[in-house]
């Protein structure tokens, strides 16, 4: 699959609706803007008794559940938790409170990411390996029992939704040069920080299938599955250097889908069938 977006679809379908999602609960990491908050707007309007948005600011977060409610005027729906994956503590506190305080969780939607063109550290590592790869995954790991355990209760399917990128199947060449020491080489000083996410993501796409083989549905009552939004017009390029910046911009100009048609493909996740378990979903259809 190339990374490369010529076309893409536009008008993608909204699969969530109230015979998917009233009732149910929810939550979107990175849910104060772009697409995890269209996403999370979607689910309330829905009919989604809780949504669960889990931000780093909480001042952002307010304002938009502020907008979430005035939009569809759903009250009480949804919730601000703090979560910084930026900070292993923060996961552990963040999937600490999931389970003592949630009876149920019909599907997590792991979105927060970010991009840097800039040398910035967390937790040992360069902040985008953090954040995109070993945090999203502890904080996988830490929820999946609670998952099971509500799959299991409410005789129901869970999803726990990955966002990731087709850009990372377009780093071939930068995978070679770290894959004998991945964590070790992108954390080094001579890491060209360009070629950092999609390589971020590549990682999670590998690690996020091997986690699904390892659970299988019938055993616990969960998919996992992988996302890609396209090209949006979102802020994720706002750390890029300004040449970059224009580039994508230009780029998107032409081609991007909205963040409100990006966030369906979030949406399709947190809905879709067994069958999707393991997969590279992208457009709301079943990749491999």
């Amino acid at each position: 699959m190339s990374a490369t977006i010529p076309t893409q679809r536009h008008g993608l379908p909204l699969l969530a609706t109230p015979e998917t999602c009233a009732g149910r609960t929810y939550i979107v990491t990175g849910a104060n803007s772009g697409l995890g908050l269209e996403a999370a707007r979607h689910l309330a309007n829905a009919g989604a008794t809780k949504v669960i948005l889990a931000v780093r600011n909480i001042t952002a977060g307010e304002k938009a559940k502020d907008g979430i409610e005035t939009s569809t005027g759903k009250t009480g729906v949804a919730e601000i938790w703090s979560l910084d994956l930026a900070s292993y503590d923060s996961v552990k506190a963040f999937a600490q409170r999931v389970k003592t305080k949630l009876d149920r969780i019909d599907a997590v939607v792991e979105n927060a990411g970010v991009a840097l063109s800039q040398r910035v550290e967390a937790e040992g590592h360069v902040l985008p390996v953090t954040v995109n790869v070993l945090s999203t995954l502890l904080l996988a790991v830490l929820i999946l029992p609670k998952m099971r355990d509500s799959a299991r209760r409410h005789g129901t399917i869970h999803r726990l939704v990955f966002v990731t990128s087709v850009t990372g199947f377009d780093c071939q060449e930068a995978w070679r040069n770290i894959h004998e020491a991945p964590l070790a080489k992108m954390d080094s000083e001579d890491m060209n920080m360009m070629e950092l996410y999609p390589l971020t993501k590549l990682m999670l796409t590998m690690a996020v299938r091997h986690l699904a083989a390892l659970t299988p549905v019938d055993r616990a009552g969960v998919v996992i599955n992988l996302v890609c939004p396209g090209l949006c017009k979102t802020a994720m390029s706002r750390n890029a250097p300004a040449e970059v910046q224009e580039n994508v911009a230009e780029f998107v100009a032409k081609c991007g889908r909205t963040a409100e048609d990006g966030s369906r493909t979030l949406l399709h996740g947190a809905v879709a069938g067994i069958e999707s378990h393991g997969c590279f979903l992208y457009s709301c259809q079943n990749g491999e």
